[in-house]
């Protein structure tokens, strides 16, 4: 727990689209996989188990994608979790091919999207995707044609709501012109703000923002800040990672990942760290 004097609180919680109350404290699986995030994961029974203990530590909201595996996390997760706890969230993602290990080729001809959609849906066992998101944009083809499937998928009840990866504003206002975006997925931590001015569009357009990589601490000359702010709360240096992404906007939704259950449990503690406002503002600068 906090050991700040701060009584300032941040909201938990985050509504996305109508009707989903996510816990901004999330799970990404990426993890759990083989080597190369190609293939099995090395135990499966242990990371079935990290994905029990994730749900039963409050977690809502899981991420995953087609192309981790390929297929074989979204199979995990439905033999983890189906029959699914009710507010349970599954977002997964489609638009990439994976021919071996560490190999990432996008692709967003219409009929591999509508592929990846319906092997979606089988594989994790529901009826309706509740977040689908476009893991990549294909210079190759117009996005429009990328998101027509996703957007007769939308009508046809299949998926309730839409997201984006690793995308501009501009890819970001053309995407919804086709179809509502309620998410953004980028690379985002306390290290890599490249994608700084995503965030606040974002922000001031109540799309959610997903960060991955989000345990990163940050450049070689923030080591002695955040290691004594991790000292002044008795927390660990990711934790603090995780603090001042909870602190930098409401809209910001982290899935950390991991294999280890212990692990697991100290980013699901990060939640508890408050920062006070002269120790983000020391992180931020």
């Amino acid at each position: 727990m906090s050991t700040s004097t701060t009584t300032q609180s941040i909201p938990l919680t985050w509504q996305l689209g109508d009707d989903i109350t996510i816990n901004r404290l999330g799970y990404g699986a990426m993890q759990l996989t083989g080597t190369g995030v190609f293939g099995e994961a090395k135990d499966r029974e242990k990371a079935k188990q990290v994905l029990q203990a994730a749900v039963a530590g409050g977690v809502n909201f899981i991420d995953t994608a087609e192309a981790y595996g390929p297929k074989t996390n979204e199979s995990l997760i439905a033999d983890a979790l189906h029959p699914y706890k009710k507010g349970l969230i599954i977002a997964t993602k489609g638009g990439f091919r994976r021919p071996g290990p560490g190999e990432w080729v996008v692709e967003g001809n219409p009929n591999y999207i509508r592929e990846n959609i319906e092997g979606s849906l089988k594989r994790l066992k529901v009826d309706t995707i509740d977040l689908w998101q476009l893991h990549r944009i294909d210079s190759r083809i117009p996005v429009e044609e990328t998101l027509a499937p996703v957007a007769e998928a939308v009508k046809a009840g299949k998926i309730r709501y839409v997201g984006l990866s690793e995308v501009t504003v501009a890819q970001l206002e053309q995407a919804e012109k086709v179809v509502p975006i309620v998410s953004v997925q980028n690379l985002y931590n306390l290290g890599n703000r490249q994608w700084e001015s995503v965030l606040d569009y974002t922000i001031q357009r109540g799309i959610a923002f997903i960060p991955w990589f989000p345990l990163a601490s940050g450049p070689e000359t923030l080591a002695d800040k955040i290691s004594a702010i991790a000292a002044a709360h008795n927390a660990t240096v990711a934790q603090i990672a995780l603090a001042w992404l909870l602190k930098r906007a409401h809209n910001i939704l982290l899935i950390p990942g991991t294999s280890s259950l212990n692990h697991l449990q100290e980013n699901l503690e990060a939640a508890d760290i408050i920062l006070t406002d002269k120790e983000f503002e020391a992180l931020s600068k």
